[in-house]
């Protein structure tokens, strides 16, 4: 696995030694969980709702749905795409109370066939679809299909990113992630339709015999099964930076390559998750750059100071 992604989100051993500790009730673990993730939710709450007043709301009835629901955590995700579905919820409900509509990743600002076939737009923001309430359920049937599909897409983004085949990564992004038409992902990325559509095939021909043996509900060459990859890829976020990466691309570390697909994530996608962690790395060094100006302010003036 490349260095620079983790395909299969799950909870690190630094998370899990928390939430245990909050489990048991500690005040202290549950003060530094609330400092390490409170950053990085405002900056994604404040893309949303633009009013600081709005977004402290959110963010606090995010801690509070989380500590009331932190039972029933299994770890299916990353904890940080779990804190950030239970904000995109309370987004929800500040833009019905204020009668408004907006979207989430390209489709903020960008039409696509998927977004005219919504009937509700706040289901694209809200996660998951209806559509595929199979993935939902305990069977263990169920469960072996949903870890199958999560392992096929990994294992495809996986390859993308080690072979740095970026190009590749994006479309299956627009396509899959975004839930773009060839015809707007073409478009999007100023290559040919045909292009697209060839990257699409191997790619669902690379899922569909991974998962060979299982009995899916939906025909694998459906757009059901597809709506099913993009309900996956929003839960999981395969192809989401690590947020060391992210800070690597702020300071301008990362080989041209990352490089330039973080900026794509970024700024032409325009993911909001990652664009919340880039806003909250960006606000830490700026306060860490003053500390350290005014130390350095204290420490060359100390001596000129009049003594009493």
């Amino acid at each position: 696995m490349n260095s620079h992604g983790d395909s299969l989100l799950r909870v690190t051993k630094a998370e899990q030694y928390l939430l245990d500790k909050i489990r048991l009730g500690n005040t202290q673990a549950w003060s530094e969980f609330v400092d390490r993730y409170r950053g990085r939710l405002m900056s994604f709450a404040m893309a949303k709702l633009f009013q600081s007043a709005d977004a402290e709301d959110a963010v606090q009835e995010t801690f509070v749905a989380f500590i009331k629901n932190l039972q029933g955590y299994r770890g299916e995700c990353a904890l940080e795409t779990f804190l950030f579905s239970l904000l995109r919820r309370k987004i929800i409900d500040t833009y019905r109370s204020r009668k408004a509509k907006h979207f989430c990743l390209i489709q903020d600002s960008y039409s696509s066939q998927y977004d005219k076939e919504a009937s509700d737009p706040f289901e694209s923001l809200a996660g998951p679809t209806q559509t595929a309430s199979w993935y939902f359920k305990a069977d263990e049937q169920y469960q072996m299909q949903k870890v199958a599909l999560t392992e096929a897409l990994a294992e495809l983004v996986d390859g993308f990113k080690s072979a740095l085949k970026f190009r590749e990564l994006q479309i299956i992004e627009l396509l899959f992630y975004c839930h773009i038409s060839n015809k707007d992902t073409a478009k999007i990325l100023g290559i040919d339709e045909k292009n697209v559509a060839l990257i699409k095939h191997r790619s669902l021909k690379q899922i569909r015999e991974r998962i060979a043996s299982l009995s899916l509900p939906a025909d694998p060459s459906s757009e059901e099964f597809e709506n099913l990859l993009t309900d996956i890829w929003k839960l999981q976020r395969f192809s989401c930076p690590k947020r060391s990466t992210i800070g690597a691309y702020l300071l301008g570390t990362l080989d041209k390559q990352w490089h330039d697909y973080v900026d794509f994530h970024l700024n032409k996608l325009g993911c909001r998750f990652c664009m919340a962690n880039f806003e909250d790395m960006k606000n830490q060094n700026i306060k860490n750059q003053n500390r350290q100006l005014r130390a350095r302010i204290m420490e060359s003036t100390a001596g000129f100071l009049k003594k009493p």
